[in-house]
């Protein structure tokens, strides 16, 4: 009879056991950290902390050359800034990774406290002590009342409260009371509302754009059909830009007051707006759009945020062609309004393309709305439109304009300057109606000033979501602050031998703070023992 030998054990065997063992308790372990309360409270400390660099900053969505401003001041710690993405916070690796790290913490610390609350809140109440003159709150009597009528009187007295009552074995019985769950459900409904606050405002940085125009405020319209149409535009990562929703704005005007100081406390513009049939029919809507209150259509919402003057120059080239336009001019101080911009012309009739670019021309310098002069310097001393003027620096040549290049709509190539393609021609100071003359007989004159609005589009589908989220965790906030979870028990027995009457003994204890309860226990006790209902 021959013998199988056993196969020799594999010796890495335990070891991989071993190994894998240690990995599982670490998952384990390390999913209980993340999803313990203290570990979500921590990281809300670092989402907002890590929020603070947004403020303090600035932000490439919010002003590009504003950044490459600070990081030009600020030397190899503005690069290292850059390189740390302290200028684009919330698209942050490491603010993102915050983000969802407190997003899946609260998810499973909630989900277990969830199915803990139900199981509390279907269980029947504690038992009462067997000696209740160790709670915090005691009080014992005797009365004249039998058992049975004390028993009606502590159901009446009681009612709301989730109570039990339980036979004795000395002949009497016991009243187990408890009060307060919304506190806890208070509790929960602040966690939730915060997490459903995270998960939709995270949505909404998906589905949501938001972008800014100049519309001229004579008329001036802007439709919402392509981001090509704004002057700048930021959407969500699932907007390409194709698809927004359709609607067209016409401004007829501006109004604008001032403080004494320049401070502007009043800003109304009467526009007109189609959206949904009314883009097929060519019917028009009217709004008034004021700060802070915008116009909601098409799922969309327009804002007025500011405004800004745009001077009128009519050019006569010498072969008698006019060219008249009205070019935003931006602030150089805001408190007057002063303004500093460029408008641009190509002289018409010309098609050689060589000689066309060199003779360009570019209206810069300066606008004030109430002009001062001193010195021949121009000035402007409040923001009103008050005999208004230009500073104007004329140059002729070649402004790129067919380069293929961007260029600002503010101001020209600062290089095309250096390296001769444009050269100044004229300077003057000039009011409305007043013209000059170059030296080939083209002359310019400023017409008058318009105004112009800036308006933000804004779409955001959760927006309503995150409302609704938010009024749920300042309702569930108010509840856990407000509500106490407090306990009563009532003992009631027969008298012993020699003494009549029946014994009622009332015990209560507050399951969280004890502020103010000991005056409720007072008046509860006081109520159960006499049977009367008081206050």
């Amino acid at each position: 009879m021959t013998t199988t030998e056993a196969p020799p054990a594999n010796p890495q065997r335990p070891y991989r056991q071993t190994r894998f063992k240690q990995a599982l308790a670490l998952l384990r372990n390390t999913w209980r950290g993340l999803t313990s309360m203290r570990t979500a409270l921590v990281l809300l400390f670092l989402l907002a902390l890590a929020a603070l660099p947004g403020a303090l900053l600035p932000q490439r969505r919010l002003n590009v050359s504003k950044v490459d401003e600070y990081i030009s001041a600020h030397g190899w710690w503005g690069a290292l800034l850059d390189k740390l993405e302290f200028y684009d916070v919330y698209s942050s690796v490491w603010f993102s990774a915050t983000y969802i790290l407190l997003m899946i913490s609260l998810i499973g610390c909630l989900v277990p406290r969830s199915f803990e609350y139900v199981q509390q809140m279907r269980a029947r109440p504690v038992l009462t002590p067997r000696n209740l003159a160790r709670m915090p709150h005691h009080r014992i009597a005797r009365t004249s009342r039998t058992p049975e009528t004390i028993r009606e009187d502590v159901r009446k007295q009681l009612s709301g409260w989730r109570k039990i009552e339980r036979e004795e074995d000395d002949g009497g019985f016991s009243i187990s009371a408890e009060r307060g769950y919304l506190r806890e459900t208070g509790n929960l409904l602040f966690h939730f509302g915060m997490l459903g606050l995270i998960i939709f405002f995270a949505l909404g940085k998906l589905y949501s754009y938001e972008g800014q125009v100049i519309v001229q405020a004579n008329g001036g319209q802007f439709c919402n059909s392509g981001i090509y149409n704004y002057d700048s535009f930021e959407a969500g990562l699932t907007v390409d830009g194709t698809q927004l929703n359709p609607f067209c704005v016409k401004v007829n005007d501006f109004t604008a007051r001032y403080a004494p100081s320049g401070q502007a406390d009043y800003y109304h513009s009467n526009i007109q707006y189609q959206s949904g049939e009314d883009l097929q029919t060519g019917a028009w809507q009217p709004y008034n759009l004021e700060v802070n209150e915008p116009l909601r259509t098409a799922g969309d919402r327009v804002y007025l945020l500011g405004n800004g003057y745009s001077p009128q120059f009519t050019v006569t080239f010498p072969n008698g062609q006019q060219r008249t336009q009205n070019t935003q001019w931006r602030f150089s101080n805001q408190a007057t309004m002063l303004s500093d911009g460029a408008t641009k012309f190509d002289p018409p009739g010309v098609t050689d393309e060589i000689k066309r670019r060199t003779q360009q021309l570019a209206i810069t310098g300066l606008f004030a709305p109430t002009s001062f002069v001193h010195g021949g310097v121009l000035t402007s001393t409040a923001p009103e439109l008050d005999n208004p003027m230009v500073a104007v620096d004329v140059l002729r040549g070649d402004l790129g304009l067919d380069a293929g290049r961007g260029q600002s709509v503010f101001e020209v190539d600062q290089s095309r300057i250096e390296d001769g393609r444009l050269k100044r021609v004229a300077r003057q100071n000039l009011a409305v109606g007043q013209e000059l003359k170059l030296d080939d007989g083209t002359r310019i004159r400023f017409d008058g000033v318009n105004k112009w609005v800036n308006l933000q589009i804004s779409h955001d589908p959760t927006q309503g979501y995150v409302l609704g989220f938010a009024i749920v965790m300042f309702a569930g906030l108010g509840a856990s602050l407000l509500v106490k979870r407090r306990r009563v028990w009532v003992r009631v027995r027969p008298g012993d031998e020699g003494h009549a009457g029946t014994v009622i003994e009332v015990a209560g204890l507050a399951r969280t703070d004890q502020a103010g309860y000991g005056e409720e226990f007072q008046r509860i006790s006081e109520r159960l023992v006499t049977g009367r209902k008081g206050s």
